[in-house]
């Protein structure tokens, strides 16, 4: 089992929530440099001290999300090995899922502001995607050995556009709790994988 971090967020890792945030709620363009520093109680030029603007932001939050999906599931491979392959995906699903209902800004994010990072960014934002998907893809076909490697790979994007769906299901408190929440996107996940192979 991975430690878990218990110790209080950086400075700098709270100016990335609370953009993340404040991008998701209002745009990118919406949303002044000022306004993130008084979410985390410093001045507007303060934030110049972590980081050089909010171009910056944005690309350390869609990059590392991105990265940290990636070492997450590496992590999880490696924690797994010795397990069936459908205990393996189930651990996949349930780091997704873990994804999908906390960083719900980040999804948001991704999807209305992927195109104003720099093209390196992007480049790279899209290759550790491929690595991710491909590592899912893998699993996926150990699982469901029936499935071809294009159904398998088109399985697995049509599961992580369900379970991104989560900044689209109403406000925090108006699910029915991360409980069961999770147990219905996990079991929604494995429904559609399996249905992949009829």
């Amino acid at each position: 089992m991975a430690a878990t971090r218990t110790d209080a967020p950086t400075r700098r890792e709270q100016i990335l929530k609370e953009a993340a945030r404040l991008f998701a709620e209002r745009g990118f363009h919406g949303v002044g440099v000022d306004e993130i520093g008084a979410a985390v109680g410093i001045s507007g030029p303060g934030l110049y001290r972590h980081f050089p603007g909010k171009d910056a932001m944005l690309a350390e939050l869609l990059v590392g999300i991105s990265g940290q999906l990636l070492t997450g599931a590496k992590r999880r491979l490696a924690e797994a090995d010795g397990d069936g392959p459908a205990a393996v995906l189930d651990s996949l699903i349930e780091g997704h899922i873990d994804f999908a209902l906390d960083d719900r800004p980040l999804i948001t994010l991704h999807d209305r502001e992927l195109d104003r990072l720099r093209d390196s960014d992007r480049k790279l934002v899209r290759q550790l995607q491929r690595q991710y998907v491909e590592l899912w893809v893998e699993v996926v076909r150990k699982a469901y050995p029936a499935l071809t490697e294009p159904t398998a790979r088109s399985a697995v994007h049509s599961v992580f556009g369900l379970l991104n769906s989560t900044p689209h299901l109403g406000r925090p408190g108006s699910l029915p709790g991360r409980g069961a929440t999770s147990q219905l996107l996990h079991r929604m996940a494995k429904g559609a994988f399996a249905a992949a192979q009829e």
